[in-house]
């Protein structure tokens, strides 16, 4: 189904005009979900993206509202962000913070979206520092350590070491150790692959503070 109509949009949004109750959580639950299922479709994903109240809308359902309505707009963005056009506007909202609020929430039902959703925002470099700012890398060593999809973590983690500023936040946030940790524990070859990655990129960058785990690791 093309949705791809501004005048259609307009219509579809108008029930929650500025001002209206909160009682209205079950409208605003439909109108995310309606948003949901017509993003399917890239021009529907451009044309939804373009318009500042559906953002604006979404922004606010990923702050507030149902666990149902907030797990859908972590999918919509999700959605929304395979058109790379698309992650600079969400990026510039304030779509980034409240991802990473979810995710440190850790609700079963958002999570896993909200993870899937920041990677994506991520391939931009620009949200990379957002992403970082928002305080993702000390939110996302604290799943880990709590053992809390470890997998998918540590690919944001990869995503996020490209960008100077994430370096330096794993590295202040004692990321060396974590890191080890999962190797000598895991027994999946893709998150050793990744946390060996990690570990090179703060090398590369941080050599003077890898030395001290010369001794006890045997990682330099």
């Amino acid at each position: 189904m093309l949705f791809a109509d501004a005048e259609a949009i307009h219509l579809l949004l108008s029930p929650l005009s500025p001002g209206t109750p909160s009682v209205e959580l079950e409208l605003h639950e439909d109108l995310i979900t309606t948003l949901l299922n017509l993003s399917i479709h890239d021009d529907n994903k451009r044309a939804l993206a373009k318009n500042e109240k559906v953002v604006s809308l979404i922004v606010d359902s990923l702050k507030m509202g149902t666990v149902q309505t907030r797990s859908n707009a972590t999918a919509e963005v999700f959605s929304m962000s395979s058109i790379y056009s698309n992650r600079h506007i969400l990026g510039k909202s304030e779509a980034i913070k409240y991802l990473v609020d979810l995710l440190d929430e850790g609700h079963p039902l958002s999570m896993n979206d909200a993870a899937s959703a920041l990677f994506k925002l991520c391939l931009a470099c620009e949200n990379k520092a957002r992403t970082v700012r928002e305080g993702a890398v000390q939110v996302i060593l604290g799943k880990i350590v709590d053992k809390v999809m470890v997998d998918e973590l540590v690919s944001l983690l990869v995503l996020l070491a490209k960008h100077s500023k994430a370096v330096e936040a794993l590295v202040s946030h004692g990321v060396v150790l974590y890191l080890l940790d999962i190797v000598k524990e895991t027994t999946s070859e893709r998150v050793k692959e990744n946390c060996v990655g990690i570990l090179c990129t703060v090398c590369c960058n941080h050599r003077e503070k890898m030395l001290k785990y010369d001794k006890t690791s045997r990682i330099i």
